[in-house]
């Protein structure tokens, strides 16, 4: 049986970055705590625990005084900011280089009167910080059908979350323009923003050409992640014997019936050791069943 791991799987460099301000701040000993799981992996979660980094909520804020708190790479909205400055808390920023851009970009738009729409799931917490720019007034779809929300007589601009479909994202856009042109009249002023993130849409590209290259793909991603769940689709759509799994402890052996090549990728909040510990414990599995 051959085993190999995707090359291009596991954290994206946004990710990354957030990791290591995140193990070099807990370095000082000091308590540091995260506004909800740093990242969408249970496994690289529970290896930060371990170091002394501790979750919380926002409602939990208030007992955080004089201490520290990293904002996670999804970011966070004006107010989080706002108020951890008036409990004296001292904020580790490690939102993401590529989210915070796109806060900047809703931001300036927002402020020239333009409608924003945001290309995305309403309860993630990117969303949430971009949604906060706009003093909560932009509109969340996720996807052609809820176009229905958009006042399509004011001046629009339309954003998407760093992490979905592109293909979803250009339909919307060319649906958008088509109603706006059949309201007649004087034309309404419209821009698209494709705020993808460069990184994750040549992932999927790749991802598509790694599924096809093995008989079985274990796909390995926390349950929450939002990009976790677009990367998987693009593997079963060219894959069908392509598994999404958390750990180890999911996987059945039944999978790799008549199979001669397993591939294992995942999201970009998966963790290298986790794809590596899985290809391990495969090895030794096949070992064993050869033996």
């Amino acid at each position: 049986m051959r085993i190999e791991i995707d090359k291009s799987s596991g954290f994206c460099w946004g990710v990354i970055r957030t990791i290591e301000i995140a193990e070099r701040e807990l370095k000082s000993g000091e308590p540091m705590y995260s506004l909800g799981d740093i990242i969408h992996n249970p496994m690289e979660n529970e290896r930060l625990r371990k170091k002394g980094l501790e979750v919380i909520s926002h409602s939990e804020l208030e007992r955080l005084r004089g201490k520290k708190l990293l904002i996670r790479a999804h970011g966070e909205p004006p107010e989080t900011y706002r108020k951890a400055e008036q409990l004296g808390i001292t904020i580790i920023d490690a939102t993401c280089p590529v989210v915070a851009k796109v806060q900047e970009r809703i931001r300036r738009f927002y402020l020239d009167g333009y409608q924003i729409v945001i290309f995305g799931k309403i309860d993630h917490p990117e969303v949430i910080g971009l949604v906060g720019q706009t003093n909560g007034e932009a509109i969340v779809i996720k996807n052609i059908e809820e176009i229905e929300k958009i006042n399509l007589a004011k001046k629009t601009v339309l954003f998407s979350q760093t992490t979905m479909d592109k293909r979803t994202f250009y339909a919307i856009r060319d649906e958008l323009v088509k109603r706006m042109q059949n309201l007649g009249g004087e034309a309404i002023e419209f821009q698209a923003k494709d705020t993808i993130c460069g990184q994750f849409s040549r992932r999927e590209d790749k991802i598509r050409e790694f599924a096809k290259m093995h008989d079985v793909v274990l796909f390995v991603a926390g349950r929450k992640s939002s990009n976790g769940k677009v990367l998987f689709n693009s593997v079963h759509s060219v894959n069908p014997r392509s598994y999404y799994v958390e750990d180890s402890t999911e996987i059945q052996n039944v999978w790799f019936d008549g199979a001669e090549s397993i591939g294992i990728t995942g999201a970009t909040s998966t963790p290298q050791w986790l794809m590596e510990e899985i290809k391990e414990e495969l090895e030794y599995t096949f070992i064993q069943q050869s033996s």
